[in-house]
């Protein structure tokens, strides 16, 4: 038939202005600061490949996962549980794993004012507890698998709880009296020490957990393999760079990037199977 074609247009290639390769990082800190270092890398990537790539930050930790799962997202800079889902549910694979403190793991901690009178997890009983996000490693799933272990029902045991988001958000909460105690990363009171330059008198750490291997960043299944090894070639050398270090560090306080495979993060699963959380249940969720 003529022109049986005419009509049949051709999407526009990934990484053009018309279809541009979208990076996507999780709201854990400073929603206003994430979205500066984030656009500020990726125009560095930009500049590095050729490719046009967008930032932006998701509603919550799991808006980004689904995105990646929607493919509305190529690139998620992801925290640990919530890549574990995303590899579960939609094949999402881990490419660089974040460094801080020269490590590429971290640990979780329970936070109270230093005036509270807390001093102990017994103590927390009855308490208002502030929390980041369900899907929050650090600031949600590994805090209460310690606190279980050490016989408090997180579910039962706190007078009140509050999502608050981020993890600077649990700080300030915690700071202003507004929850007695929070968990988040170790050690987020640096996040908000600018604003708040006494923050480390006011709110003391009662607990740590154990050790957590490090966000992440991942892309989604099926992503063109050359676009990647660019990609991730651009975000190593840009971490080498006195602007990209300053660009990571606004993103997540993050000192470096290292090369990474999925089984980096089989220890944790290992972890949350041995205190009951099955992920297979969860993706069907």
């Amino acid at each position: 038939m003529l022109g049986g074609t005419a009509g049949c247009k051709k999407a526009p290639a990934l990484g053009t202005e018309q279809n541009p390769i979208i990076m996507s990082f999780v709201p854990s800190g400073d929603t206003q600061e994430i979205i500066a270092g984030g656009e500020q890398l990726a125009k560095m990537i930009s500049e590095r490949t050729g490719l046009v790539v967008k930032a932006n930050v998701g509603t919550d930790f799991a808006a980004v996962r689904e995105a990646m799962g929607a493919g509305k997202a190529h690139i998620g800079w992801l925290n640990t549980f919530n890549y574990v889902l995303a590899h579960e549910k939609y094949g999402v694979e881990v490419a660089l794993v974040t460094v801080r403190f020269k490590s590429t793991s971290y640990k979780g901690q329970i936070i109270v004012r230093a005036d509270s009178g807390i001093q102990s997890l017994q103590d927390l009983k009855g308490k208002v507890m502030c929390w980041v996000d369900p899907n929050s490693t650090s600031g949600y799933i590994i805090p209460r698998i310690y606190l279980k272990a050490n016989g408090i029902d997180p579910d039962a045991d706190f007078a009140k709880t509050v999502e608050a988001g981020s993890h600077n958000n649990v700080v300030v909460a915690v700071y202003k009296g507004d929850c007695d105690a929070g968990a988040t990363y170790s050690d987020a009171r640096s996040s908000v020490e600018k604003d708040y330059p006494d923050v480390k008198e006011k709110v003391v750490v009662l607990a740590t957990t154990s050790d957590i291997p490090n966000d992440n960043v991942s892309f989604i299944k099926d992503f063109p393999a050359d676009m990647r090894q660019k990609i991730v070639q651009a975000l190593l050398d840009i971490a080498q760079t006195e602007e990209g270090k300053a660009a990571l560090k606004t993103v997540y306080s993050i000192e470096g990037l290292q090369p990474a495979e999925d089984s980096f993060y089989d220890a944790f699963r290992a972890d949350l199977s041995k205190a009951g959380i099955n992920i297979e249940d969860l993706v069907k969720k």
